[in-house]
């Protein structure tokens, strides 16, 4: 990607190095309380692989998280980082100012006002508007405090061990996640998750929408961001197309120690799924396609 001379992000919040005591907790609630959004079921698949243990164990604990104890103290104070997450932090930040024009105009035509969101990087673990979070939860966007949550470790993770490296491959994590901002913006996240609460029966057909139009999202900033200031590289959409099959349920749940796969249990969408809605949005004119599209 062409991003060297690109302007960062005013929305960048440094927490690295802050820390905090003691551990579990939640992310995003887009399936009701206690669930995993954005990307979060990537790096929990991640380390059950790693340390040989069953997903569901992991998860088991993290949906039985709640709010932080009073023990929990933030630390917003910026620690020492190695230089190469420092360059990942300087990208990461005009990715994400990338997304602020993008979404900025097409708010404008809308006759609307966009309202960036922040986006908070952090070690380890964190305190957000959601509750407390670790980084084995992945990245994932808050409604409640309107912060997309990133530690930048899950590149690498992203990287070599689910086979999807390349800049553009980080680029689409972060768009995706400002996916779900546009769409907690426009009243859809809210009332996807009531949808969920009222019928669990379908809360991972409901999910599974969610993060489909997150990724179509992704594939329209890509588009739109390159008309504006020529960013792509070749290459770069075989990177988008790559993440999102290497995150698509069926993939992660071959890889798992079971290595079943049960659509029924999907909330994120098959590898073909997330694929095409990706390119779908590469493809559109507008963002109503990604809204509207079934």
């Amino acid at each position: 990607m062409r991003m060297d001379n690109e302007r960062e992000s005013a929305n960048l919040e440094d927490r690295r190095g802050g820390g905090y005591g003691g551990g579990g907790g939640r992310g995003i609630s887009i399936g009701g309380a206690g669930g995993i959004g954005g990307l979060g079921l990537v790096a929990v698949v991640i380390i059950s692989l790693l340390f040989g243990v069953d997903p569901s164990t992991i998860l088991g604990g993290l949906e039985g998280g709640g709010a932080p104890s009073p023990g929990y103290q933030q630390q917003q104070a910026r620690g020492p980082a190695p230089p190469q997450e420092d360059a990942s932090a300087r990208f990461v930040s005009r990715v994400l100012a990338s997304t602020e024009d993008v979404w900025t105009a097409e708010f404008q035509r809308q006759g609307r006002q966009y309202a960036a969101p922040r986006l908070v990087l952090f070690s380890g673990a964190v305190q957000s508007g959601c509750g407390a979070a670790q980084s084995a939860m992945g990245p994932f966007y808050c409604p409640n405090d309107r912060r997309v949550y990133l530690d930048l470790s899950f590149f690498r993770e992203m990287s070599q061990r689910l086979g999807a490296p390349g800049d553009f491959a980080q680029a689409y994590v972060v768009a995706h996640e400002v996916g779900h901002h546009v769409q907690n913006l426009l009243g859809i996240l809210g009332r996807n998750q009531q949808a969920q609460q009222a019928n669990q029966r379908d809360a991972n057909a409901i999910s599974v929408r969610t993060e489909l139009m997150a990724d179509c999202f992704a594939g329209y900033w890509a588009r739109r961001a390159d008309e504006m200031r020529q960013i792509l590289e070749q290459g770069d959409i075989e990177e988008g197309m790559g993440a999102a099959a290497a995150v698509g349920d069926d993939r992660l749940q071959s890889r798992s120690g079971r290595g079943q796969v049960v659509p029924e249990t999907f909330t994120h969408g098959s590898s073909a799924q997330r694929v095409q809605s990706f390119k779908t949005g590469m493809a559109a004119q507008d963002p109503g396609a990604c809204i509207n599209r079934r």
